[in-house]
């Protein structure tokens, strides 16, 4: 199934979302004269329109980009029939779901959690470890079990539809997980807020029927998202194990730090992955950024990747370019 028919499938609301009620708490922003400063926008990887609709509205209203942020993956994460992100996720090779995620603020705090099972929202629950822990990452039961403390509903995240997909593939498998270019739905977004700060999450399911206890790129701060407030923020999608070999996100903030474009930045940083390779790559990256003057970049390895926007109370979905 591609992204646009479940994201068309998908009836879910927010009221039936079971994540941290911190999250959903209104706010308003504004400066000392008691208006906006700045126009917010939320970018997302993939053709995700009522996600980050969600996001930018929440923006609209006066909410932080975190927050935001994690509103719109929450969309995502309760749509059982995405395959890729929280609940009806692609299992691992033992038939069973694990979570990752991450995310990082304006201030550079950051949280993750790593192969958790039986806790959809896990970006909401990477915030919880960033505010009320210790510590930066959390991983597998330990991530479970702070969830729980912290009043997460546990639930069966292997959907009929997902498990009759890896019973499939059991079958001619050899073990080995699918790698394709069309096995990359992280969702990864950026938000923008009044404040003029800005946020992102990462979430995902992971590589499909991975060796149990894998972790891809997306919950690693620097690999699958980065933001630096002065500079920008980045976010990847695609085979994780590529992207921690050039710490991507991490790369493209840096190179706009050094004055690069958005785009420009995207583009290198793709060009990095693909001079590693012997010919044509067999897998698919792809980046997603935004500077603090609001200019995007997208950028791919092969062609078929997009990346959707709010602002101005408008969404739209846009094919990204590529190498191939």
């Amino acid at each position: 199934m591609n992204r646009k028919s479940f994201i068309q499938r998908s009836s879910l609301g927010i009221s039936s979302l079971l994540i941290s009620p911190s999250v959903f708490a209104k706010k308003t922003i504004k400066n000392s004269k008691g208006v906006a400063s700045f126009t917010p926008f939320a970018l997302a990887t993939w053709d995700v329109q009522r996600a980050v609709s969600t996001a930018g509205k929440a923006l609209d209203q006066g909410s932080n980009a975190l927050d935001a942020s994690i509103q719109g993956a929450a969309i995502e994460e309760a749509d059982i029939h995405n395959t890729t992100v929280g609940k009806g996720g692609t299992p691992d090779r033992e038939g069973e779901v694990t979570l990752d995620a991450c995310v990082m603020d304006a201030k550079g705090n950051c949280g993750a959690v790593l192969a958790v099972q039986n806790i959809t929202h896990v970006a909401a629950l990477a915030k919880d470890v960033m505010e009320k822990t210790p510590h930066v990452i959390l991983a597998g039961e330990g991530a479970r079990k702070f969830a729980l403390e912290q009043g997460y509903q546990a639930e069966n995240l292997l959907s009929e539809e997902s498990k009759k997909a890896w019973q499939k593939w059991l079958k001619n498998s050899n073990y080995q997980p699918e790698i394709n270019i069309e096995n990359h739905d992280t969702i990864g977004m950026l938000c923008f807020d009044q404040q003029g700060e800005l946020s992102g999450t990462c979430t995902t399911s992971g590589l499909a029927y991975k060796m149990k206890g894998r972790v891809g790129d997306s919950p690693i701060i620097g690999s699958g998202l980065f933001v630096d407030n002065s500079v920008g923020a980045a976010v990847a999608t695609g085979l994780g194990e590529e992207v921690i070999k050039t710490v991507g996100s991490f790369l493209i903030v840096e190179l706009m730090k050094q004055g690069k474009s958005p785009q420009e930045a995207c583009e290198i940083a793709i060009q990095r992955i693909v001079e590693k390779q012997k010919g044509k790559p067999d897998f698919q990256v792809a980046y997603v950024a935004t500077n603090k003057q609001g200019a995007i970049g997208a950028f791919s390895i092969h062609k078929g990747f997009s990346y959707t926007i709010y602002k101005n109370n408008k969404c739209q979905n846009i094919d990204s370019k590529s190498i191939f």
